[in-house]
Parts: structure tokens; sequence; C-alpha cells
């Protein structure tokens, strides 16, 4: 069969094409965005990309067109689609109708760590020998690939509460019909389709509509929306757990160290180990206490779930360390929303001390781009010494304010190329470079490196 999919460099979408190439179908793709690490990873697999969403590409009459959720109406490719009557489908209704059936659906949910968690979790199971199937939006260094089919029957998966397709727009998460689901936290994000919190809040529900009761449900006591939504009604044992107050019921992180690379795991009150590991700040020991919990579950002792995370390799642009260049080390960071922004920065401070911290920070993602966080900002950032802040040529709102508020270590950007300069000429050795976007951010990453290799 020959699947063609649109919007294949989109995570979600990319891991999609991944899993249909490994059942044997031949697989196509189109996207305007055809940027590395998404575009290198599949064609390295034999997929073949386009460029835009030239109706021309559909020529070759795929037996099958799954529809990325950045498609809409009025897109040349998609009135082609339903002019021609070609079959179509969305990624998460393929992913459950031709990989989740007859598989523990491990989904991990949450506006922050999903990516992380999930990671955690898939290694986790590796680790044990279970050989699980993932698809995470993101690429975990543990495995170099962003999905697998892998062994039935465990299956891990990002659980996204985007909206599925232009003509689906239940959340992706509730295709998934998990056993086991972690809830990590729940804020106000993705306001280009979501009203206000309740209206996430309501999804959340009708994911845990459908866990059984036989299943089991991981939640994050420290975020009270959450538990709003258990209130709703909840039909599945649940275990909370906590990394900031304690408690004699779930699991909780205590003891733990200023940069969260080490830590006490109890579990109803019962001390279950120690992990040491080299990942930063109170949202990685959040991650992991998740994935365990989540781990256990599916028959994993705690003791190998603590021995696999300290061999945990991490995920690309999650605090990614980029290069070290005359003791100067480039950080890249997938930051797409306040709360991420200053739970990574808490975490490098507490490693590093009084060292100081550039942040180069691109507002990328819808939520950010519409202003909603906008007041949160400058406070997300105050950990940074020096804070380089780039405006978009079409964004609607003003990110002086935000400068202004954060005073003298802040400025204002328009030009990438503008912002490597300012650094080649005040950047030193000890100093720590921390790239903040959700996308490409005009090839700063690069730049950066070559220029720090120049000093």
């Amino acid at each position: 069969m020959h699947i063609h999919i649109l919007g294949i460099c989109g995570t979600f979408m990319g891991g999609i094409a991944l899993l249909a190439r490994a059942a044997g179908h031949e697989v196509s793709g189109s996207d305007e965005n055809v940027y590395p690490p998404m575009s290198t990873q599949l064609q390295e697999q034999g997929i073949q990309l386009m460029q835009g969403y030239d109706p021309a590409h559909l020529d070759c009459e795929p037996d099958m067109v799954v529809v990325g959720n950045v498609m809409s109406r009025g897109n040349a490719a998609i009135e082609a689609i339903l002019n021609k009557g070609i079959p179509y489908t969305s990624g998460p209704q393929w992913l459950a109708e031709h990989v989740l059936c007859d598989r523990w659906v491990l989904a991990v949910a949450g506006t922050h760590g999903k990516t992380t968690t999930s990671s955690m979790l898939a290694w986790i199971l590796e680790y044990a020998g279970m050989s699980p199937g993932y698809l995470i939006g993101g690429i975990p260094e543990n495995f170099g690939l962003s999905a697998r089919f892998g062994e039935l029957p465990f299956f891990v998966v990002e659980a996204d509460e985007y909206d599925t397709a232009f003509f689906d727009k239940r959340s992706k998460f509730v295709h998934y019909h998990p056993r086991t689901l972690v809830m990590n936290n729940l804020e106000f994000d993705h306001a280009d389709i979501f009203e206000n919190i309740q209206a996430i809040q309501k999804q959340f529900h009708h994911l845990v509509r459908i866990v059984p009761g036989e299943g089991l449900i991981i939640s994050n006591a420290e975020s009270p929306a959450l538990d709003e939504v258990l209130d709703m009604g909840c039909w599945t044992p649940v275990e909370h757990t906590r990394c900031q107050n304690q408690s004699d019921e779930g699991w909780s992180a205590r003891n733990i160290s200023v940069d969260g690379h080490q830590f006490d795991l109890y579990f109803n009150n019962e001390m279950q180990g120690v992990l040491t590991w080299e990942f930063l700040g109170l949202h990685n020991v959040s991650n992991s206490i998740a994935a365990i919990a989540a781990a256990r579950h599916a028959g994993v002792p705690v003791k190998v779930s603590l021995d696999a995370l300290q061999q945990f390799k991490g995920v690309k642009r999650r605090l990614e360390l980029r290069a070290e260049v005359k003791g100067i080390r480039l950080y890249d960071d997938f930051a797409h929303h306040p709360t991420a922004i200053k739970t990574t920065l808490e975490g490098l401070r507490g490693h590093v001390g009084d060292s100081r911290i550039w942040v180069m920070l691109e507002p990328r993602s819808n939520t950010m781009r519409l202003g909603v966080h906008k007041d949160k900002m400058a406070t997300s950032l105050q950990l940074a010494d020096f804070v380089c802040l780039y405006q978009p040529m079409d964004m609607d709102w003003d990110l002086d304010k935000v400068a202004d508020s954060l005073g003298v270590k802040a400025a204002v950007y328009q030009d990438v190329d503008n912002i490597v300069e300012n650094l080649r000429h005040n950047v030193q050795s000890g100093d720590h470079v921390l790239v903040m976007s959700n996308g490409g951010f005009g090839g700063i990453h690069v730049k950066l490196e070559n220029m720090l290799k120049l000093l």
C-alpha cells in the first residue's frame, strides 16, 4: 500500500511515517517545513519528502492519504483529495487502527514533559527486555528514532491534547485507548484551539473516561487542574506523584539535590531507592517518577527502572548540549510555554551556580505568538543573566515590554545574525548559552556553533 502523509515533518506525523514504513508500506510525504532532525531520520529510512503542498504530489494516486492537523480547508492538496475522492484519514486514527489495536498502550499526557516522560518510559521497558513499540514527539537519544513498531504487547505513545484533523476536532489522545495513563500536569495552552483551561479539562476527562477499570491512571498531585479533571468522574485506580510536597500516599521524591540530579524515591511512604543521574530540574524529577510508576504497572520492578534511568541519554532539543567550545556550553531546548522556560532555567541554574547563563528565545508556539502568556514571560526568564528576545516580523505583540520588565539584562532583536554578533563580542569562557525555540530559529544553532569555533 502506498501511503502519502501531509505534514510529514511534524514530530507526530513523522513518527506515523516511520511506523508505516516499518510495516512494509511505501511512504511519501509533503510538508512546507522540511528541516532536521525530522527530515534527516525520514530520509534515512527511505521515505520520499516533497516540499510544499502541490496537488501534483498526489498524481501517484496513493492508496491512503494521512492528513496532519496542520492542514485545513482551502489548502490545495486538501481540496484535491476531496475533489478526487482519494481515501484519507487522520494520523491518530491510522495509528489506532493499524498499530495500537491489541496492544497494551501506555499513554503520556500533559502540558509539559510528555516527550521526555514518554522517552524515559520507553527506555525503561527496553532496558527491562520488553522491546516496546513507541511513538514520541521527539527523538530519544537511546533509540535514535522517534517511532518504532516494537514487539507485543507494549506500546508507549506521547498523548497530545491538540486536535486531530480538520475533519475531527477531538483531541488526538482520545483515539489511543490506553491501559496505563500518565497525566503529568495541566495548564492553559494551545490558545489557537482552546478558549480556556476548562475546554482542555473536558478533553482530558474524555481520555479518563476510556481508561479501563483494570488499568491505572498516574496523576501529578501537584497540578490542581488534574485533580479537577478526576473530580469530574473516575472509574480507574489512581496513583499520585509528588516531588515537592511529601505524602504517605503514592509516589514522592525526597532529599532532592539543588539541581535535581539525585533524589530518594518513595512509594506509599516506603523507600524504593535512590536515583543519581545527569538530568536537571524538578520537572525531570517529576517526569522520572511518572515513568517509573507507569513501568511498574507494566511489570517492571522499581529497581530495574532506577537502573535504566541512570543510563537514560535524554531527548534531542530538551536541554540538549549541542557543543562545548573554549569553555562555553551551547544548549538547545524546545521551549514553548513560560512554565517550561522557568523550570528549565531553574534546573540549569541549580547546576551551574553563579556561572553566566545566556538565553536566546524565539516565541514560536501558537500560544506564545498569540500573547496569551506574555505577562508571565519576564518572570520565567529571571534566572538568566542575559536574554536575547527574537521578535518575529509577523507576531502581533511587542517583546519590548518583556525586555523592559527584565531591565538591562534583556534586548530585542529582529535579525538572528545580530544576536550571534552580540554573543561574539560578549560571551566568555564558563558561560552557558541556551537557545529556546520549538522551531528552526533561523538556523541560529549552527550559526552559534560556527561563531564559537572562530573565537
